[in-house]
């Protein structure tokens, strides 16, 4: 089935049921907008992985957290988030701050620089979308909004994996 075409009614899936065959469909697409997400992330900007990025998108969004915070948010092991706040911190995108409430505890922010390759690749980004999306009309960009939206805000087992704000030019859209 062509991604314009309306599914059918009468397509079966692997578990006979119209309802399965959409489920794989959704499976592979989601796949393939993943590994297109990851493939370009290197071309909007060398040096800023799609994880370093959605990190520092959420630094921003939530004007510093904890490195456990990031963790939990992402459902990442602490070590593969220690491995990326340290390349953050050497690139001098992040630095850590002592909470003032808090001595104890480390918060990362943004740096300067951090802000500012952040709006760089998030501009990028938001065009390389406008660019996708141009020939959409309104009400189908407003719709696939919409379902995003409601599938990253399931509230089953995985914790709330949306995407920081205007990731991908909308809040939200992961």
């Amino acid at each position: 089935m062509a991604a314009a075409e309306t599914p059918d009614e009468t397509t079966v899936g692997l578990g006979g049921h119209p309802a399965d065959a959409a489920v794989e469909t959704i499976h592979r697409e989601l796949t393939a907008f993943a590994r297109r997400a990851r493939a370009s992330a290197g071309r909007m900007h060398p040096e800023l992985s799609l994880v370093s990025y959605t990190l520092l998108g959420h630094l921003e969004e939530r004007d510093g957290l904890r490195a456990t915070d990031l963790a939990a948010h992402y459902a990442l092991d602490k070590s593969t988030v220690s491995r990326q706040v340290s390349a953050l911190e050497r690139a001098g995108l992040i630095e850590r701050r002592v909470d003032p409430d808090d001595q104890r505890v480390q918060v990362l922010h943004l740096t300067e620089a951090g802000r500012h390759i952040l709006g760089q690749v998030t501009e990028s980004r938001r065009a390389a979308f406008r660019e996708r999306l141009a020939g959409w009309p309104a009400q189908d960009l407003i719709r696939f909004a919409a379902y995003l939206e409601r599938y990253n805000a399931w509230p089953g087992g995985e914790p709330d994996r949306a995407a920081p704000r205007d990731t991908y030019g909308g809040r939200g859209t992961h």
